[in-house]
C-alpha cells in the first residue's frame, strides 16, 4: 500500500475510491476497506480511499476538539496492513471545505484522481457544510462519468459499528467490547513525566504520561490490565486513568505501574495498550487502605493478563 500526499502530481489509470476520516480503522472501516478492495478487483482497477488530516470539524471551528481514537502515526500505521492499493492523504484546508459536493467530485476526485467508481460509506455526506446526499453524488456522478454506488454498514449484534459507537464504549469502560470492534488492543502513547510519586512510597511506582495529543479519546477513568512497550519489549502493567481523590488531588492522571521492571522511565516514549477493566475510581480512607486495594488490583490484573 502507497501513501500519497501530493495529488496534484498523482497518476493512475481509474481508481475505485471512498472518503472518510478513518478515526480507529476498526471494524466497520475494514468492511468498507474490503468491499472497496474486492470491487477494484472486479472492475480491472485500482483501490484507494481518500482520508483528511487534520479532523475536518477542527478546521471548521479552531476551537473543536474531537476525541480521536488515533494520532495521525497509529491511524498510518493501521492502514498501511490494509489491502488498498493506495491511501490518498490531504490536508484539510478551507479551500477544500467550500467545494459543493459536485465541484469536489470534479475537481478533485475526476480531474486529479482519476475516480471510475466512488463507494460511499453508509452515513457519510461531504462538500460544503454537507449540504448533500447519496442521491445527489449519484446525479453528479453521471454527469461526470463517474459510478456511484453506496457500501452496505457493518453490524454485529444489532450495533452498527463506527468511530462513535467505539467512543461511547471507551466512555463507560467497555474496553473488552472496544478491542474486539476495533480489532487490536486500544492505546495510548506518550512521554514519561515526573508526577506526584505517592505510589512509590506505598510501593507502587507509577509511570506518569503525558500524551502525544491532547484530545487523545480516553477509557473511562477507572483501573486496568495493560501491556506497557518501552523500546521493543512489552511488561504486564497496571493502568490507573483519573483523579487521585485520597490525596485530594482532581487534576487527571493517566499513570501505569510495571509489574517485573526496574529502572529509570523518566523522558522515555512509552505505549500502554489497554487490554481489561479491573475496577472503577474510588476514595479510601487513607492510603494504607489505598495500598490494600493496589494489592487487589495487581493480583486481579496480573491474572487478566495471563495470556501474554
Amino acid at each position: 500500500m502507497e501513501f500519497i500526499e501530493d495529488i496534484e502530481h498523482f497518476e493512475s489509470e481509474g481508481l475505485v475510491l471512498t472518503i472518510g476520516f478513518f478515526d480507529g480503522v476498526h471494524a466497520g472501516h475494514r468492511y468498507l476497506i474490503d468491499q472497496v478492495c474486492s470491487t477494484a478487483k472486479e472492475e480491472h482497477l485500482k483501490s484507494a480511499i481518500f482520508t483528511f488530516w487534520p479532523h475536518p470539524r477542527i478546521t471548521l471551528n479552531e476551537h473543536y476538539k474531537p476525541n480521536l481514537l488515533n494520532t495521525i502515526e497509529e491511524k498510518k500505521e493501521l492502514l498501511m496492513s490494509s489491502p488498498l492499493d493506495y491511501c490518498i492523504m490531504t490536508d484539510f484546508s478551507m479551500e477544500l471545505a467550500n467545494l459543493d459536493a459536485y465541484d469536489f467530485m470534479k475537481k478533485v476526485l475526476k480531474e486529479k484522481l482519476n475516480v471510475k467508481h466512488l463507494i460511499i460509506g453508509y452515513d457519510h455526506r461531504f462538500g460544503r457544510n454537507r449540504e448533500e446526499g447519496f442521491d445527489d453524488y449519484v446525479k453528479h456522478g453521471e454527469e461526470l462519468g463517474m459510478m456511484v454506488t453506496q457500501a452496505d454498514p457493518y453490524s454485529d449484534n444489532n450495533y452498527t459499528i463506527s468511530s462513535s459507537f467505539i467512543r461511547q464504549l471507551l466512555a463507560v469502560g467497555e474496553i473488552n467490547m472496544a478491542n474486539h470492534y476495533l480489532g487490536y488492543p486500544y492505546s495510548i502513547s506518550g512521554t514519561v513525566t515526573k508526577g506526584q510519586q505517592v505510589g512509590r512510597t506505598i510501593g507502587y511506582p507509577t509511570a506518569n504520561l503525558k500524551l502525544d495529543i491532547d484530545n487523545k479519546c480516553l477509557p473511562k477513568i477507572g483501573v486496568y490490565a495493560a501491556m506497557v512497550e518501552v523500546g521493543d519489549k512489552k511488561y504486564k502493567s497496571m493502568l490507573y486513568i483519573g483523579t487521585r481523590p485520597t490525596t485530594a488531588i482532581a487534576e487527571l492522571s493517566i499513570e501505569a505501574h510495571l509489574f517485573d521492571f526496574d529502572g529509570d522511565l523518566y523522558d522515555q516514549h512509552i505505549t500502554i495498550y489497554v487490554e481489561d477493566r479491573v475496577r472503577n475510581q474510588h476514595k479510601f480512607e487513607d492510603l494504607t487502605s489505598l495500598k490494600k486495594q493496589l494489592q487487589k488490583d495487581a493480583r486481579m490484573a496480573q491474572k487478566m493478563l495471563m495470556r501474554f
